[in-house]
């Protein structure tokens, strides 16, 4: 038992997604604070750490839901699902987003001022995303492939520019925070993605799209963060271990 109490979020998490629903049951972060234990989330918000340990329990067996392992993944088959998954759903949807967002505040804008500041917000989320995307996509995962490379073929890889794989993660680390903090206040300003009485059809698709867009950040957080993140740096010590 002091094996699971000493488990972090992010690793149930890692093992089986499906233990997410019970997290966000309790509003426990997994993704951007998964580093911490059920007792120390437990105690901070006053939640019994038992019951949600059995809750745990039971997700993990039943086995009629399936759930994908991506802890058992090749970490850059991993990185390049999430560029392909993830960032390209950023991609995507934001402009989408933003044009609704526009158009509820010239709507509705005067009645629910709270629009003009979720707009705000997410308007900085979009900008500071598309930037980490690229230093992903142009820094660091192209440096997890050659690791990969370099492990498959028993040769050397020369030093990254950036000292060591650790000081990147850290950064990107870093801004998922921000992000994790700005969607937070998010569904704190729109009552959890419910569109008040007099919100219209676009109201409603709006919040909807918002809250699809948290829950996809949230899956792209965790695997970066507790599984693609932690075996990157696992490998390049493993890389220097052998070379030394």
């Amino acid at each position: 038992m002091n094996a699971i109490q000493e488990k972090t979020i992010g690793e149930f998490v890692a093992e089986d997604y499906r233990a997410a629903q019970v997290f966000k049951k309790y509003n426990i972060d997994f993704c951007c604070k998964g580093n911490r234990s059920i007792k120390e989330v437990s105690e901070k918000k006053n939640i019994d750490a038992e019951t949600v340990f059995r809750e745990l329990e039971a997700v993990k067996q039943n086995t009629g839901s399936e759930t994908t392992d991506y802890k058992a993944w090749p970490i850059d088959l991993l990185a390049d699902y999430v560029e392909k998954r993830h960032h390209r759903y950023v991609e995507e949807k934001t402009p989408t987003i933003k044009a609704f967002l526009d158009k509820l505040c010239k709507v509705h804008g005067e009645r629910h001022p709270e629009l003009f500041e979720i707009t705000k917000i997410f308007n900085e989320s979009a900008g500071d995303l598309a930037a980490h995307m690229k230093k992903e996509e142009l820094i660091l995962f192209p440096f997890i492939h050659k690791m990969v490379k370099a492990q498959r073929s028993g040769q050397d890889i020369a030093a990254p520019h950036f000292g060591t794989v650790e000081n990147p993660v850290s950064m990107m680390m870093d801004e998922h925070t921000v992000e994790g903090e700005r969607f937070a206040e998010i569904a704190e300003l729109t009552d959890n993605y419910t569109a008040p009485a007099d919100g219209c059809t676009t109201y409603n698709v709006t919040f909807a799209m918002l809250r699809d867009f948290e829950e996809d950040l949230h899956l792209h957080i965790h695997l970066e963060n507790n599984i693609l993140f932690p075996k990157a740096i696992a490998l390049e010590k493993q890389l220097n271990k052998e070379m030394a």
